[in-house]
């Protein structure tokens, strides 16, 4: 696993657990999970096209009098 050991893995997630506090690490992994999900989803889903019609200007003379 990208050559990290157990030791290395520890420190990594004292360190996590030090900056955000153990009450936002639920919070923190919903919202990764969330996000991988939602990422997947995109990856599968096809490119929507766009079919929106452009604005018809009509092109306005100025009026002579």
């Amino acid at each position: 696993m990208f050559g990290l050991g157990m030791p290395e893995l520890i420190v990594i997630m004292l360190i996590v657990v030090l900056l955000f506090g153990a009450r936002k690490l639920p919070e923190i992994g919903g919202a990764i999970g969330k996000g991988i999900k939602s990422f997947k989803k995109s990856m599968k889903e096809p490119d929507e096209i766009d079919v929106t019609p452009e604005n018809n200007k009509e092109k306005s003379t100025p009026q002579q009098k």
